[in-house]
């Protein structure tokens, strides 16, 4: 017997070394591999830090927006399961997917709740507090009824499961955590680490291109830094990203001791190249990254409550939290400058990798509930009853509009192949004979 096949729905190529939701996507990735045949389809174009997929063994596919070749493609791979890379993927594919196969199990990984990051953004930006963002938006609506219409929804974040259930009232039979899966760090690992001696500076890092960060990174420029450097006026900040555009790389200043490298080599190097990170974010959503690799590095944090957000639970955090400026630099300084509290927050990271964050733990739960929607699908759809109200109703509408552009496309190819073929005619009527 052949094995199943799931086929992975993705918004963008996989770029590990750009952004941790493309670290991310391989540990979904490598984690179906366990049990199923893994596909991965995108209609995004390939860049040239797009991870080789063939190299694991995942066979590609590249599609396009609005295409019947979708509904082709899918017939034949007949995946036992679907999985879509962020909701814009569900309202994009879903419909061809239940069309099709409707026997697939359909799950959602949303990433980051792209609703609470855009509402708490919203409210930064207009001179609000995080605590005042609207979250009952049509993008709430959007990315809520993606969740309804799916078997079942990766969250990353503790915090954003809380939310849902609570806040949206979504059932939890249709939630699942699933956080960043690591592997355990081992005390001769972590004895690897360089010690606070031999690091020096600041540290941010980060995809520039997300919101959050280039936010942090001209709130560090424009008001952090100004009163740290009057505190420890001989060290630098480093800032590393990758797609730092022009008007990032023009922040860098030498005289100021800011200094912006771009994109890192290897993130966990570059990190624990220097003593401290610091991330004073103000808005986003989800888990971030850049303090999993931080502290898989030994590196101590210090960052603002939204930052922190789900990532520790009840557990110390390794470095500190501040929302204040003038406290945010005070408790960088300390941090900075003493070796001991140094070392004490640098074993806490280590902890919270190996305690929260381990890959086998989260695995395992994740194949048994997999295993036991595939068992029961019937049973777990009729229980989400509303999901397949908006299947009927709402997904319909997604439907017909996507079908409308299909067949605008089609025409649209039609004339240009008719254009191209009478050029081609008028070119040889104009070479004439030999």
């Amino acid at each position: 017997m052949s094995a199943q096949t799931a086929l992975i729905i993705g918004l963008v190529w996989p770029e590990p070394t750009s952004s941790a939701a493309g670290s991310r996507m391989l540990q979904l990735i490598r984690f179906l591999q366990s049990d199923y045949e893994v596909s991965f389809a995108c209609a995004a174009g390939k860049g040239p830090h797009s991870f080789d997929l063939a190299a694991l063994g995942v066979t590609t596919h590249e599609i396009r927006l609005n295409d019947d070749h979708f509904n082709v493609l899918i017939k034949n791979i007949r995946p036992a399961i679907v999985m879509f890379d962020r909701f814009a993927m569900e309202e994009q594919y879903g419909w061809r997917v239940h069309q099709e196969c409707p026997d697939s199990v359909k799950i959602l990984d949303t990433e980051d709740l792209h609703t609470l990051r855009n509402a708490r953004q919203l409210a930064v930006k207009s001179g609000g507090r995080v605590s005042d963002a609207e979250q009952f938006t049509d993008l709430a609506k959007r990315e809520l009824a993606a969740i309804l219409r799916c078997d079942l929804s990766l969250i990353i974040s503790a915090a954003e499961m809380d939310i849902l259930r609570d806040t949206y009232r979504i059932d939890a039979s249709l939630l699942h955590h699933l956080p960043f899966l690591e592997e355990q760090i081992t005390a001769t690992a972590a004895a690897q680490w360089r010690d606070f001696e031999d690091r020096e500076g600041f540290v941010f890092i980060g995809n520039l291109l997300h919101e959050p960060n280039w936010d942090t990174v001209q709130y560090l420029k424009k008001v952090v830094w100004p009163l740290l450097r009057k505190r420890l006026p001989d060290v630098t900040l480093n800032i590393y990203g990758a797609y730092a555009s022009q008007k990032v790389m023009q922040l860098h200043q030498e005289k100021d001791k800011f200094l912006v490298h771009g994109r890192a080599v290897d993130a966990l190097t570059a990190i624990s190249s220097h003593r401290v990170l610091i991330a004073p974010i103000r808005f986003g959503a989800g888990l971030k990254g850049k303090f999993i690799d931080a502290m898989k590095s030994g590196t101590p944090s210090v960052t603002t409550t939204i930052g922190a957000e789900g990532m520790a639970g009840n557990m110390e955090w390794p470095g500190a939290i501040a929302d204040q400026p003038e406290q945010f630099v005070s408790i960088a300084t300390a941090l900075y400058l003493d070796e001991p509290q140094w070392t004490e927050a640098s074993r806490n990271g280590l902890k919270i990798i190996n305690e929260r964050y381990g890959r086998s733990t989260f695995e395992s739960a994740l194949h048994l509930k997999l295993r036991h929607i595939q068992a029961t699908l019937g049973k777990h759809r009729q229980h989400n009853f509303v999901g397949q109200i908006l299947q009927h109703h709402s997904l319909n509408s997604l439907k017909y509009m996507s079908l409308w552009i299909s067949e605008k496309n089609k025409k649209l190819d039609h004339q240009q192949n008719q254009r191209a073929k009478q050029n081609s005619i008028a070119e040889d009527q104009n070479e004439g004979p030999n």
